[in-house]
C-alpha cells in the first residue's frame, strides 16, 4: 500500500486514532476507500459528513506529497498502524496515533521499554535520582528509555542514559523540522545516535500547548512501565501517569520529603495507589520480575541450595504450578488457616521465591523447589 493514503488519513479533520481504526478493520485496502462515494463513506462508523466531503474532494493531497517528501529527504522512518516497526505496546491502545515519524537507530519494541518522567524543575534529589537509577542499568541489554525531551527530569533521563550507553528515545510534541526547546539541540542530535526522535506530528506542526498531553499517551503507551521520579502535585507527570494506568501499565514513583513542594505529586501518587514505590532498580526488578542490574558478576554467583521445609515446598510448587495465585485460590486448594498461609509465603517472599502483586496476588519468580 502506498505511504501517502495513511499520511492522507491523518491530514483530514475530524479523523481521529478511533475513526481510523475503524476505517482500516472496513477496508483491506485503503488506497480503496479513498475512491468511495459519499454513501459508502456515510456508512464507515464515526465517520463524520464533513469528513466525506473532505475525502472526496481530495484537498489534502498536496499536503501528503509534501509530507512524503520531507520524509524522503531526511530519511525519516515513517510508521502507520500495521507496520511491523510500529510499537507493539502502543499498538495495544485504543487511541494509539495511525502514524509515528521516527529518525534514529534504535528498536522501538525492545524486551524492557522503561519511560522517565517528571518535574521541569528538578532538585538535587531528582537529578541524584536519575543519575544512580540509569547508572546501576549501566549497559543493560534489551532496556530503551522513553521521556519527552522536556526540562528537568525529562532531559536528566535522556542525558544519563547515553552517558551509561543505554538507548533513549525522546517522543516530541511537534514536527521532526524543529527541536523544543531549542537548548536541547545537542542532546536531540546526540540521541540520534544512541536511540532516536519519535512524534506524531507531521512536519510544520509548532510545539502548541494542546500537542503534549498527546504526546504524553504515546510515552504512556510505548512503556511496560512508567516512573515518575520527582513531581509537583500538578503537571505532565502526573497526566502520564494517569494515562498508564488507563492502560493497565505499571506504574512507579520515587517517594520524596512530605515537606517539599517538588515531591508532592510523587507521594500522591504513592499515597492513592497509583503507583508503586521504588527506591533502586532492585525494587524495579522485583515488581517487574526483570534482571536489569549488571553489578553482579555473573561468573563469579554461586548457587545457594535452598533448604525449604515440607509447607514451604508444597506452597512454592503449588504457585510454580499454576504461575500465579491469589490467596483466596490458595486456600481453596491448599486448605490452610489464612494465618498459616500468609506467615509461609511471608518466608517464600523473604528468600525471593515468591513475588506479591497487586490484589493478593503472589506469582512463581522460577526458582525451583527443593
Amino acid at each position: 500500500m502506498k505511504l501517502i493514503y495513511p499520511i492522507a488519513l491523518t491530514k483530514i479533520k475530524g479523523i481521529g486514532p478511533r475513526t481510523a481504526r475503524n476505517i482500516l478493520e472496513h477496508n483491506d485496502n485503503l488506497e480503496d476507500f479513498f475512491s468511495y462515494s459519499k454513501k459508502d463513506l456515510m456508512r464507515v462508523p464515526g465517520l463524520r459528513e464533513s469528513s466525506a466531503n473532505a475525502i472526496i474532494h481530495k484537498t489534502y493531497m498536496a499536503e501528503c506529497e509534501k509530507e512524503l517528501a520531507f520524509i524522503d529527504k531526511h530519511r525519516i522512518q515513517a510508521l502507520w498502524l500495521e507496520d511491523q516497526h510500529y510499537p507493539t505496546r502502543l499498538k495495544h491502545c485504543d487511541d494509539a496515533p495511525l502514524m509515528l515519524y521516527y529518525k534514529g537507530t534504535q528498536k522501538l519494541n525492545t524486551a524492557k521499554v522503561i519511560s522517565i518522567v517528571g518535574t521541569r524543575h528538578a532538585t538535587h534529589y531528582g537529578q541524584k535520582i536519575c543519575e544512580d537509577f540509569l547508572g546501576e542499568m549501566s549497559k543493560s541489554e534489551e532496556i530503551l528509555i522513553v521521556s519527552g525531551l522536556a526540562y528537568g527530569i525529562d532531559a536528566l533521563a535522556h542525558r544519563n542514559a547515553i552517558k551509561n550507553d543505554i538507548p533513549t528515545i525522546a517522543v516530541l510534541g511537534h514536527g521532526l523540522d524543529r527541536i523544543y526547546p531549542a537548548s536541547h539541540r545537542d542532546l536531540a542530535s546526540r540521541m540520534l545516535g544512541h536511540g532516536g526522535l519519535l512524534t506524531e506530528f507531521p512536519s510544520n506542526t509548532l510545539p502548541e500547548r494542546s500537542n503534549f498531553p498527546m504526546r504524553n499517551r504515546i510515552i504512556a503507551g510505548m512503556a511496560d512501565v512508567t516512573i515518575v521520579v520527582e513531581a509537583a502535585i500538578k503537571g505532565g507527570a502526573l497526566i502520564t501517569a494517569e494515562i498508564a494506568n488507563s492502560y493497565n501499565r505499571d506504574v512507579c514513583a520515587f517517594p520524596g520529603s512530605i515537606y517539599e513542594k517538588s515531591t508532592e505529586g510523587t507521594n500522591y501518587l504513592i499515597k492513592t495507589n497509583r503507583a508503586h514505590m521504588i527506591r533502586n532498580v532492585q525494587d524495579l526488578e522485583y515488581l517487574m520480575n526483570w534482571n536489569i542490574s549488571k553489578t553482579a558478576d555473573l561468573g563469579q554467583q554461586m548457587t545457594i541450595p535452598l533448604t525449604l521445609n515440607d509447607d514451604q515446598n508444597l506452597l512454592l510448587n503449588l504457585i510454580a504450578k499454576y504461575g500465579q495465585l491469589e490467596i483466596d485460590q490458595m486456600l481453596a486448594l491448599i486448605k490452610w488457616p489464612q494465618s498459616k498461609l500468609a506467615l509461609i509465603l511471608l518466608e517464600l517472599e523473604m528468600q525471593s521465591l515468591v513475588h506479591a502483586l497487586p490484589g493478593k496476588v503472589y506469582r512463581s519468580i522460577g526458582h525451583a523447589a527443593s
